[in-house]
């Protein structure tokens, strides 16, 4: 039993440190660091006449990509519009990867709450709604022990599954932003509720991992127009799911943000 037990321990501390934040020691495959490398080969000449190879910056192609986003998020009059939009968008690379359909919402728009996720998981893409799994069941049982299941609006920092459920990446959220801010300027809550360090490092733009940023509030205002609000970061429901003791943290969290939104009010 004692070996199990000390998988299970591992897997959970391996967890954490990918919730918190810390993802540098994480490789999609195991790599022998005592294999000995080979020296690098010589390009091949191309052949006579072959046209020049153009190498294109991965940044050009990103801030296009978000450009063209803002172009349709801007053009958006509704929510309507704009998951119609984000539907019909193709500058995102999640979206060419496996994933079946795009993910934008769900929840009353005028109940004051955003609450803002990484990205959508297998049950998510399967039916087309943010946080209908297992994290997503978990995260609506807390909102409804708050008293905010009917003030929140539920979304993502990107809106296609990544593969295997992965963190999305900067430049994935990056392109996916303008939908992003167009739904807060389009729902103008009183309050945002961040769920994990993606989601808290996109909308707050910080660095930290979120077992420090939690419960700490912070402000999301648009570059452009007066939109702004406060944001409680804190920690994911999944994560909750694998720690369980850390349901006291968040639902100290969830209690703050009750209050703030009941004083606003």
């Amino acid at each position: 039993m004692a070996p199990a037990a000390d998988s299970r321990a591992a897997e959970a501390l391996m967890a954490f440190w990918a919730d918190a934040g810390v993802e540098a020691c994480f490789e999609d495959a195991p790599v022998d660091r005592l294999r000995p490398i080979a020296p690098p080969t010589q390009p091949q000449a191309r052949p006579a006449g072959a046209p020049p190879v153009r190498i294109v910056a991965s940044g050009g192609g990103v801030a296009e990509a978000v450009a063209e986003a803002r172009r349709a998020a801007a053009a958006a009059l509704d929510l309507d519009q704009l998951q119609a939009a984000i539907a019909a968008f193709q500058g995102c690379p999640l979206s060419t990867l496996g994933a079946r359909q795009a993910v934008f919402g769900r929840g009353d728009p005028a109940g004051g709450l955003l609450v803002v996720g990484e990205g959508p998981g297998a049950e998510e893409d399967a039916r087309g709604e943010p946080f209908v799994g297992k994290a997503g069941q978990l995260l609506d049982r807390m909102l409804a022990a708050a008293g905010l299941t009917d003030t929140a609006f539920i979304t993502n920092t990107v809106y296609w599954r990544p593969p295997g459920n992965r963190t999305p990446t900067p430049e994935e959220q990056a392109v996916c932003a303008p939908f992003l801010e167009r739904t807060f300027e389009l729902i103008r809550p009183k309050a945002v509720l961040t769920l994990g360090a993606a989601a808290a490092r996109q909308v707050l733009k910080i660095d930290e991992g979120i077992t420090r940023a939690r419960g700490t509030w912070g402000e999301w205002r648009l570059a452009e127009g007066d939109v702004s609000a406060p944001v409680m970061p804190t920690l994911h429901p999944a994560f909750l799911l694998r720690q369980p003791q850390a349901k006291r943290e968040v639902w100290t969290d969830l209690l703050e943000l009750a209050a703030r939104l009941e004083a606003g009010a």
